[in-house]
C-alpha cells in the first residue's frame, strides 16, 4: 500500500463518526421533540407554578405558595376524590366489556375482522363528537334513551338522564365505555393471538378445561397486554375533560368537577394562571406515581 493510500485510509478513519455519537444522532431528531414539546413546556409550567401569574398585569413570585394552596383547597379535593371515582368505575367496566369482546372475536374465523371492525367504529369518533352525540340521545325531548326506556316499561315518563348525579355519572359512563372498549379490546386481542397454539393445543391435550385455559395459561401470558392496557385506560380517565364539559358542564351541582377540569376552570376561567400551573405540575406528578406503581406490581407479578 502506497503512502498516499495510508493518508486516505487514516483520514477517512479520523472523519468515519464513533459509534456512541452514531446513536446520538439517530434519535436526536426524537430528542428534539420530546424537548420542544414537552420539556421546555413541562418547565415553563413550573416556573408559572411558583408565581403569582395573573392574565393582566406583572407576575410575582410566590415561591410554593400554589403548592401550599393545594392542601387547602376542598374544591380541588373533591376534584380529585370524584377523578379517583370515576376512573375506577370506568377502567373495570371498560376492561369488564373489552375482555370478553377481545376473547369472542379471536375466536371467530369467519368474521372476525367484520366483528373487529364494527366494534373499532367508535373509537374513530372524536370525543367531543361523542358526548354531543350522547347529550341528544340523552335529551328527554327530543332524544332516543328516554323513550326507549318508557317504551320498554322501565319508565313512567321519559327520564332528564343528565338531571341527577347517578344518571349523569352512569350515563357518562356508558358513552365512554362505547367510544373507548373498541380500543381496549385490540390491545387485547393483539395479546391474545400472540399466545402461541402449540402451549393451548398442549392443555387442551392435557384436559384442562376452558376456565383453567384462561386463568394459568391466557391471563399470566397476557400480563403485559393487560399492564399496558390498563395504563392507558387509567390515564385516560384521570385525564377526563370533554365529556364532562359537554354533557354536564360540571354539574349537577358541580359534582363532576374532574381534575383537568378544574385545572381549566382555574386557569382559562377565573385566569388563575400560576395557580393552574401548579395543579397541572401536580398532577403530572400523580400520573407519574400511578404509572411506576402501576409496572412496579406487573414486574411484582412476574418474579412471582
Amino acid at each position: 500500500m502506497t503512502v498516499t493510500g495510508r493518508k486516505q485510509i487514516a483520514c477517512l478513519r479520523r472523519r468515519a463518526p464513533r459509534p456512541e455519537w452514531t446513536g446520538l444522532l439517530y434519535i436526536a431528531p426524537a430528542m428534539l421533540l420530546v424537548i420542544v414539546f414537552f420539556v421546555l413546556p413541562v418547565g415553563f409550567t413550573a416556573w408559572m407554578s411558583l408565581h403569582n401569574w395573573p392574565l393582566m398585569g406583572a407576575q410575582r413570585w410566590i415561591g410554593l405558595n400554589n403548592y401550599f394552596r393545594m392542601f387547602n383547597d376542598g374544591r380541588f379535593v373533591a376534584a380529585l376524590n370524584f377523578t379517583a371515582y370515576y376512573t375506577v368505575i370506568v377502567t373495570i367496566l371498560i376492561f369488564a366489556v373489552a375482555f370478553p369482546l377481545a376473547l369472542f372475536v379471536e375466536r371467530q374465523r369467519a368474521f372476525g375482522s367484520t366483528y373487529r371492525t364494527v366494534i373499532f367504529l367508535p373509537v374513530v369518533v372524536g370525543l367531543a363528537s361523542a358526548s354531543l352525540l350522547w347529550v341528544w340521545l340523552a335529551n328527554v325531548d327530543s332524544g332516543f334513551i328516554g323513550p326507549a326506556l318508557k317504551t320498554l316499561g322501565l319508565v313512567e315518563k321519559s327520564p332528564n338522564l343528565l338531571a341527577s348525579f347517578d344518571s349523569a355519572f352512569l350515563t357518562i359512563c356508558v358513552m365512554v365505555v362505547w367510544k373507548i372498549a373498541g380500543f381496549t379490546m385490540i390491545i387485547l386481542l393483539t395479546g391474545l393471538q400472540a399466545i402461541p397454539a402449540d402451549l393451548t393445543e398442549a392443555a387442551v391435550v392435557d384436559g384442562a378445561n376452558w376456565l383453567q385455559r384462561f386463568r394459568f395459561l391466557t391471563l399470566p401470558l397476557m400480563r403485559r397486554t393487560i399492564a399496558l392496557a390498563l395504563i392507558i385506560s387509567v390515564t385516560g380517565s384521570i385525564l377526563a375533560f370533554d365529556q364532562f364539559y359537554i354533557m354536564t358542564s360540571g354539574g349537577p351541582q358541580n359534582r363532576m368537577i374532574s381534575v383537568v377540569y378544574y385545572i381549566f376552570n382555574q386557569s382559562f376561567v377565573s385566569f388563575n394562571l400560576g395557580y393552574g400551573a401548579a395543579l397541572s405540575i401536580a398532577l403530572l406528578a400523580i400520573l407519574m406515581i400511578v404509572s411506576i406503581v402501576q409496572l412496579w406490581l406487573l414486574r411484582v407479578g412476574e418474579e412471582r
